[in-house]
């Protein structure tokens, strides 16, 4: 993606944090983070939910590779999917909540619709 986000990482670490934030988001349906943390997840979390909906080994597989629970991919293809299966794309919301007492970040809630 030509306009990824650095987020202040090295690539392997960022790499295993968008991983793991979005396993919690498809695990639970919503998660607090800053906004622009949010905004990586989001795009991630559309393109997995995506491909979920083509519902194939080969995509099974894909998704596999990158969210970290084995049932959380299984909720995706047998639960999330489906709920999505006419909607092209906009799975997730973002809200705004405002700065994070300690450093003042922009913080957002990040859920599926």
């Amino acid at each position: 993606m030509p306009g990824t986000r650095k987020l202040g990482r090295t690539s392997d670490h960022r790499t295993a944090m968008l991983r793991a934030m979005v396993t919690f988001l498809l695990e639970n349906g919503k998660i607090e983070t800053t906004v622009t943390r949010a905004k990586e997840v989001r795009a991630m979390t559309e393109k997995y939910i995506t491909l979920a909906k083509q519902n194939t080994l080969a995509s099974r597989r894909q998704a596999l590779a990158f969210v970290t629970k084995e049932d959380v991919v299984t909720k995706l293809y047998n639960e999330i999917a489906p709920k999505y299966a006419d909607v092209n794309g906009g799975y997730c919301r973002i809200t705004k909540t405002g700065p994070r007492r300690g450093d003042a970040a922009e913080m957002a809630i990040i859920e599926l619709i």
